[in-house]
C-alpha cells in the first residue's frame, strides 16, 4: 500500500490506498450475490414429488422457510458490510484513536475529525475523507496527548514544550498541530551572520523552562552525552578546534573528506549534531548542513539557530523528511547507537541510504564500539549497502577512569545501484 499526501491551506491530509480493502469488499459483495441466487433458485425450483396431495399448511411453511432463510441472507449481507466497513477504516487509519472516550480535549476531537474531500471521492484511491496526520503511537499516550490539546483556542499556547518531547520520546510523531500561539522569547543582540557562527549569543534569548541549567556556563560544565561536552562553549576549549584540529587517529578533517567527495559536495545532513558545529564548519565551506536534533537537556536548536543554522526537531524514530538522493553527505557520531534490536539500526540505516545520493558520502564520526559484537555487527550491517570504504579506523581512547574505549570512524561511499 502506497500513501498520498496533500496540502489544503496549512493542513496535511494523508491518506492510505486501500487496495486489500477494495478487493476484501468485491469477493465479499459477490460471494454474497452468488449464495443469494443459489438460495433463491433453490427456495422457488424446489417441489416435492407428491406436492399434489399435499396440504395448504404445508405451502404457507415452505413460503415462511423461505422468508426466514431471505432474513438469514440479509443479516449476512448486513453484517459484511459492517465488518468491511471496520476494516476500511482501519486500513486507512480512520480509528487508530478512539475519540469517543472520556477526558479527550475538544481541540484533539477537532483535529482528529474526518473531512469529505472537496471535490468528493478521489478516483484513484476511492478515498472520501481527509484523515489528520498525527503519530501512530499517539494511543498509547492518549492522557498526555490529550492534556497536550487542552488549551484556550487563539490564546498563548502553554509552556509544555518538555511534554511535547516527552510525546515524541514516546512515539507520538508527528504531534498535532495546535491553534495557539507559542511563547515567544526576544532575541534581542543576536549576532550578524558569518560572526554568529562562532560568538555566543546573551543567555537570555534561550528558554530554559523545564531544564536544570539556566545558563550556558552551567551547560558547559556538563557532559551531556558522547558527543556534547563543553559543546556550548564556543570561544575556548576544543569545540572550536573539531574538524579542523585533530587530536586522534579517528577525528577526521573537514577538508580530507570533503575532497573525497564525487561532484562535489553542497548539502549535508547531521544526525544528533549537538549543538551545530559540524553544520558551522560546513558552511565555511560552502556546505548547506541541516541538524537533526531534539532539546534533550538543553536547548540544542535555539542554540543552533542562533548561530544562523538549520535545526530539525525530531527524533531518530521518525522517518526523515525528505526525498530520496538529495544529500551530498550524511554525518553521524553515536546517534547511529539506537539499541534495541538490530532492525532497529537497520531501519535508521535504510533511511539514510534512501536520502542519501549515488557518490555520495555517510561519514561515520567517532562512534563508540562497546563491545566487539557491536562492531561485527556494524561492519557487517554496512558491508550489506555495498558502500566503498575511502577512510576506515577503528581506534582506542583512553577515558578519564584509565580504560580505553574502541571508536570507529569511516568515510564510506554510496555505490550506484541498477
Amino acid at each position: 500500500m502506497g500513501s498520498v499526501s496533500l496540502k489544503i491551506g496549512d493542513g496535511t491530509a494523508r491518506f492510505k490506498r486501500a487496495t486489500l480493502c477494495s478487493s476484501a469488499v468485491n469477493l465479499l459483495m459477490l460471494f454474497s450475490v452468488i449464495t443469494t441466487n443459489l438460495f433463491a433458485l433453490y427456495a422457488f425450483t424446489y417441489s416435492p414429488k407428491d406436492h399434489h396431495n399435499l396440504p395448504i399448511h404445508h405451502t404457507h411453511k415452505n413460503i415462511s422457510l423461505i422468508s426466514e432463510q431471505v432474513a438469514l441472507i440479509l443479516r449476512e449481507i448486513d453484517s459484511s458490510q459492517k465488518k468491511l466497513s471496520q476494516m476500511e477504516k482501519e486500513l486507512l487509519g480512520y480509528e487508530s484513536i478512539d475519540l469517543s472516550r472520556p477526558n479527550i480535549a475538544s481541540e484533539l476531537k477537532n483535529f482528529l475529525s474526518h473531512h469529505q474531500l472537496p471535490l468528493g471521492k478521489d478516483s484513484r484511491s476511492g478515498i472520501t475523507e481527509m484523515v489528520a496526520s498525527v503519530g501512530h503511537s499517539c494511543e498509547k499516550s492518549l492522557d498526555l496527548l490529550s492534556q497536550y490539546m487542552n488549551y484556550k483556542v487563539n490564546g498563548p499556547c502553554p509552556d509544555d514544550w518538555s511534554l511535547a518531547q516527552k510525546l515524541i520520546l514516546q512515539g507520538c510523531e508527528p504531534l498535532p498541530r495546535r491553534r495557539c500561539f507559542a511563547k515567544t522569547i526576544p532575541k534581542v543582540g543576536l549576532n550578524p551572520y558569518p560572526v554568529s557562527l562562532w560568538s555566543n549569543a546573551s543567555d537570555k534569548i534561550y528558554s530554559w523552562s523545564g531544564l536544570g541549567c539556566k545558563n550556558l556556563k552551567c551547560l558547559n560544565a556538563k557532559k551531556l552525552n558522547r558527543d556534547c561536552a563543553g559543546c556550548f562553549d564556543l570561544g575556548n576549549g576544543y569545540e572550536i578546534q573539531k574538524f579542523v584540529k585533530a587530536r586522534g587517529k579517528n577525528d577526521f578533517l573537514i577538508d580530507d573528506v570533503l575532497s573525497m567527495g564525487s561532484g562535489g559536495i553542497r548539502t549535508g545532513f547531521d544526525i544528533g549534531g549537538g549543538s551545530g558545529t559540524f553544520a558551522a564548519r560546513m558552511a565555511e565551506k560552502n556546505v548547506t548542513v541541516m541538524t537533526a536534533t531534539l532539546n534533550v537537556d538543553a536547548p540544542f536548536s535555539e542554540f543552533i539557530a542562533a548561530r544562523g543554522l538549520f535545526p530539525l526537531y525530531l527524533s531518530l524514530n521518525h522517518r526523515f523528511p525528505f526525498y530520496d538522493n538529495v544529500f551530498d553527505l550524511v554525518h553521524v557520531g553515536n546517534g547511529l547507537d539506537v539499541g534495541g534490536r538490530p532492525e532497529k539500526l537497520e531501519f535508521l540505516m535504510f533511511d539514510i541510504d534512501r536520502i542519501l545520493r549515488a557518490g555520495g558520502l555517510f561519514w561515520l564520526d567517532n562512534f563508540l564500539c562497546s563491545n566487539d559484537d557491536k562492531r561485527r555487527d556494524l561492519t557487517r550491517l554496512i558491508e550489506r549497502f555495498g558502500y566503498k570504504k575511502l577512510k576506515w579506523v577503528v581506534g582506542e581512547k583512553v577515558i578519564g577512569s584509565g580504560k580505553s574505549e574502541v571508536y570507529l570512524s569511516a568515510v564510506l561511499q554510496k555505490p550506484v545501484r541498477v
